[in-house]
């Protein structure tokens, strides 16, 4: 319900669908052959930063009426999205209270039309069907997230658990070869090679301009420090040479790996990790993180004051910080102007890696 009102109301103000207009004419200019990444000001504003195959996945709703078009694509992420939480190991009650907590960051993305509603689904996926060893699943889930926005390699942080590992990675060659090939179909060898090219450029230089200190992206640990100090020159590879030691290290824990809430919690970890060392985060990508976010919080056996204080300070700070809970001074002045709705998924995923590092997940944890 909350999909199609979300929809709906976007489009009854008129200009305010522009994230979609970008998405559909991702198919219509593959069909004829037209640099996917350049603007398009007749068509809409701004630019696409989708891989090409992401034209076969729009291309039933950019055929459809607009009004219908947006509807069901928001209708078909929150259904992804929704078969992931009831994937997930937890009770009842517990998947309907993980729901409920990811709303307003749910809304925030539908909003926008988002992909990355369905993105986190797929990364949930991923690792439960690990977990289930079902490879080719895990893999298809993996390599859709790949394709669509880079950020589905972010599934191989469940390869270490994966019993049949060969099977895994030809099931993702096989796989990778067929999406590859797929848009061909409808467009062209040459130009889905081409648009390949054009869309890591693209990347490149939107990783440039979103490091400006006045950038509604960089949301992210790194927005946050760069912000506060004032310096938009501080490099990405700084953040990372001490981020990717520090999510990799829990790692060596070899003899957890057989435990299901210990391959959760690196996947909490990898959701955090993933928004707040990217300066291509905005407020509607937090949906990922904010999951990251409840894995972490339903996992636990005991709920502690400061487990309990951790879960209300995301959701008021960073769920509900771009909402009118804060002052629009505030907002402006404070919360954007310092990436301030990164700050509790930091505290929290520094929480993750010290769980990851100290607690033995056969008796901490609970999954039911």
């Amino acid at each position: 319900m909350i999909a199609v009102i979300t929809a709906v109301s976007k489009y009854l103000r008129g200009n305010s669908i522009n994230n979609y207009l970008i998405f559909k004419n991702v198919f219509f200019n593959t069909l004829h052959e037209r640099n996917l990444y350049l603007q398009y000001p007749d068509l809409y504003q701004d630019s696409n930063h989708y891989g090409i195959f992401f034209s076969l996945l729009i291309a039933p709703f950019a055929l459809m009426p607009d009004w219908l078009g947006i509807c069901l694509w928001n209708v078909a992420n929150t259904s992804i999205f929704l078969y992931a939480i009831y994937k997930l190991p937890f009770s009842d009650p517990k998947k309907a209270l993980f729901a409920l907590f990811c709303l307003q960051e749910y809304i925030t993305s539908s909003l926008y039309f988002q992909f990355n509603i369905a993105l986190v689904a797929l990364l949930i996926l991923g690792a439960i069907y690990i977990y289930e060893n079902k490879e080719k699943n895990a893999a298809a889930a993996m390599m859709v997230g790949f394709f669509v926005k880079i950020y589905g390699i972010v599934g191989l942080t469940q390869f270490f658990f994966i019993k049949n590992k060969f099977k895994y990675v030809l099931s993702a060659a096989v796989i990778g070869i067929l999406f590859f090939a797929i848009p061909m179909l409808y467009s062209s060898p040459g130009f889905v090679v081409q648009s390949y090219a054009d869309w890591f450029q693209s990347l490149a230089e939107k990783n440039g301009q979103n490091q400006g200190l006045t950038s509604y992206q960089d949301i992210s640990l790194m927005g946050f420090v760069r912000r506060i100090v004032g310096d938009a020159s501080i490099s990405n590879l700084t953040f990372l040479a001490f981020g990717l030691p520090l999510f990799a290290v829990p790692y060596i824990r070899i003899k957890q790996y057989k435990n299901y809430a210990f391959q959760l919690m690196i996947l909490a970890s990898s959701l955090l990790f993933l928004v707040l060392f990217s300066s291509s985060s905005e407020s509607p990508t937090y949906i990922i993180a904010v999951v990251g976010v409840m894995v972490w919080f339903f996992l636990q056996k005991k709920r502690t004051p400061l487990i309990i204080g951790f879960l209300v300070f995301v959701i008021v700070l960073t769920c509900f910080s771009t909402s009118d809970l804060f002052p629009k001074f505030v907002r402006e002045n404070y919360i954007i102007k310092y990436s301030l709705k990164a700050v509790p998924c930091i505290v929290v995923w520094f929480r993750v890696i010290y769980e990851l590092l100290t607690k033995d997940f056969d008796k901490d944890y609970s999954l039911n």
